[in-house]
């Protein structure tokens, strides 16, 4: 087992395009969601309160490699992903652009927009392929909170839902090996796709895979052809394909 504990920081990735901050295409009105989605931040309310939050919504469509916010940006919405998955990167002090986080249908970004009245995003958001979201403004959640004090929950929720993302990622760190931090974040990547199966295809590159696993490319670069010899990856450039969910999740530890 590779026992490299090096932080993110130093994996390189690609930084991405600087483009206008949420320049996704808005479409007018709330029309219904195709799929029956649960967001993550709104568990704790009920079905019609639920209706009331996501009325207050707009739908944004993105482009693959479209960046929905950039880090430093003012933050003022929290966006539900409907579809499509998302890639959550930062600056690290050396000035490399490290990925920490994969989020898709049901999860929810920019909930700390909800959580202060003025706030700039601490890391930046890009599509990694067509992307589609619901995108809800802070003055308007204000003043639904103002005429019902009850939405203030979601915003404890959003706060638990963050310390336990935390946590977990933190109990990594400390005691799982680098191979099985790598194992668990490429898992983590296949959750999000919509069709889960062997073969299925995981666009990112290792240099992603390294810092999600908070280790370096080479490092990963080892685990992912150890893999790829015994038949339960693929690797082409800029994806992963897994040929064999079984064997990978076995790889991932108890």
């Amino acid at each position: 087992m590779h026992r490299d504990n090096r932080p993110a920081s130093s994996a390189v990735v690609p930084g991405p395009t600087r483009t206008p901050s949420g320049a996704g295409r808005k479409t007018r009105g709330t029309p219904a969601i195709t799929a029956p989605l649960r967001w993550e931040v709104l568990s704790g309310l009920s079905e019609e309160e639920r209706t009331a939050v996501l009325q207050l919504t707009r739908v944004r469509r993105y482009k693959s490699k479209d960046v929905l916010f950039h880090e430093g940006d003012e933050g003022e919405s929290l966006h539900f992903v409907v579809s499509g998955r998302i890639a959550i990167r930062s600056v690290t002090p050396a000035g490399d652009l490290a990925t920490f986080a994969l989020l898709g249908p049901g999860q929810a970004l920019g909930e700390m927009a909800l959580l202060r009245r003025s706030s700039r995003r601490t890391a930046s958001a890009t599509a990694l392929e067509p992307v589609e979201t619901r995108y809800l403004h802070r003055r308007d959640f204000l003043r639904l909170c103002d005429k019902r004090p009850a939405f203030e929950r979601v915003m404890v929720h959003v706060l638990a839902l963050r310390v336990d993302r935390l946590s977990q990622h933190l109990m990594d760190a400390l005691y799982r090996s680098t191979d099985e931090r790598i194992v668990r974040r490429l898992i983590e990547a296949v959750r999000l796709c919509p069709d889960v199966r062997n073969g299925v295809v995981v666009r990112l590159t290792q240099q992603d895979i390294a810092s999600l696993a908070g280790t370096t490319r080479p490092t990963t670069n080892l685990v992912l052809n150890a893999l790829q010899a015994e038949g339960i990856v693929t690797l082409t450039r800029g994806k992963i394909v897994v040929e064999d969910l079984l064997k990978l999740a076995a790889r991932a530890g108890s």
